[in-house]
């Protein structure tokens, strides 16, 4: 199940501060591990791969932004998978509403990802596709 995150600190007007060697950790499949920060309106994560994690084609009304930390996603684009990116340290892959998607870790990855509107399948712990 999603592993709820406090902020660290509040501030007033809804101003919230996380520190993200504090937050938990929630697993997935294989070795795969995210952490969460949701506000109303966007999601962001960081997902943690070990070579050879991947994750099954799906796709998702929320846009997402994936920037690369450390190491490198290949991703397959579209429901026959013909077009392919490989996203290494220091850049970023916008993938709009509904495009199905899949990644496969070329290496050990930290990849932060941004949804609008936030994920719910991810707060709900309804994402079957990356607990099998």
């Amino acid at each position: 199940m999603p592993v709820k995150t406090t902020p660290t600190t509040t501030a007033a007007g809804g101003v919230a501060h996380y520190v993200w060697n504090n937050l938990p950790a929630e697993t997935l499949k294989g070795t795969l591990t995210r952490k969460l920060i949701t506000s109303e309106r966007m999601m962001i994560a960081h997902v943690y791969f070990k070579k050879g994690d991947d994750v099954p084609l799906h796709k998702h009304e929320n846009e997402q932004l994936t920037y690369i930390l450390s190491g490198a996603l290949h991703f397959w684009f579209g429901a026959d998978g013909k077009d392919e990116i490989t996203v290494r340290a220091g850049e970023v892959v916008v993938i709009p509403s509904n495009v199905p998607h899949r990644a496969l870790a070329l290496e050990d990855t930290l990849d932060v990802d941004v949804f609008n509107p936030p994920r719910q399948d991810w707060l709900s712990g309804t994402d079957a596709y990356l607990r099998k």
